[in-house]
C-alpha cells in the first residue's frame, strides 16, 4: 500500500509598511498570506513556517509590488497566490481581485456577481473577513450596502488609510 503525502514548504518574513509590520507567508514559493499586526483570524505561529530574510528570493516580487503600491506607483498586483480556504472563500477572493483600484463595491454585489441570492451577502462578508491576503486581494474595497465602512480584519483605521491612499476617501 502506498500513501501519498503532500509536502509543502512554508516560510514567512516581516516587512515594514505604512500600515505597520506585515507578515508575508509563502507556500512552495507562492504568496499564501499577508497578515497585519493584531489582525483578526491570525493562524497559529506554527502555520507561518520558518522565518526567512526579507531579501529571500521567494518574497522578492511581493516585497517589490507592495513597496510600489504604497509609494503610489502600482494599482494592482501580479503575484502567484496560494491562499488557504474553502472553494467558496477562494471564489469570493478571486472576485475581490477584480475590484479596480479606487473603486468600492458591496457584499451584496459580490453575491450577485457569483450568482447567489441577496441573502448570501452575509456569507460573502464572512469570506471577505477571512481573506488571508489583505491589500493584495483588496477586501478593503468592500463596503456596506449603504456605503458605510464596515469592519476590516486588519482594523478599520487601516481600511480608512487604504481607501484614502486609493483616493476613495478624501
Amino acid at each position: 500500500m502506498t500513501i501519498n503525502t503532500v509536502t509543502t514548504t512554508t516560510v514567512h518574513t516581516v516587512i515594514d509598511s505604512p500600515l505597520g509590520a506585515l507578515t508575508l507567508v509563502a507556500d512552495d514559493g507562492r504568496l499564501a498570506a499577508l497578515y497585519m499586526t493584531a489582525q483578526r483570524h491570525l493562524p497559529p505561529d506554527a502555520r507561518l513556517g520558518d522565518e526567512v530574510s526579507v531579501d529571500d528570493p521567494v518574497f522578492a516580487g511581493a516585497v517589490r509590488e507592495l513597496r510600489e503600491y504604497f509609494a503610489g506607483d502600482r494599482t494592482s498586483f501580479d503575484l502567484d497566490l496560494a491562499p488557504r480556504g474553502s472553494d467558496f472563500q477562494r471564489a469570493v477572493w478571486l472576485r475581490l481581485r477584480e475590484i479596480p483600484f479606487g473603486v468600492t463595491t458591496t457584499y451584496g454585489t459580490i453575491a450577485a456577481d457569483l450568482g447567489l441570492p441577496p441573502s448570501a451577502a452575509r456569507a460573502v462578508g464572512g469570506a471577505v473577513g477571512r481573506n488571508p491576503l489583505g491589500v493584495v486581494v483588496p477586501c478593503h474595497r468592500v463596503v456596506g450596502a449603504n456605503g458605510a465602512l464596515t469592519g476590516y480584519a486588519g482594523g478599520l483605521d487601516r481600511k480608512v488609510w487604504l481607501l484614502e491612499h486609493e483616493g476613495v476617501l478624501v
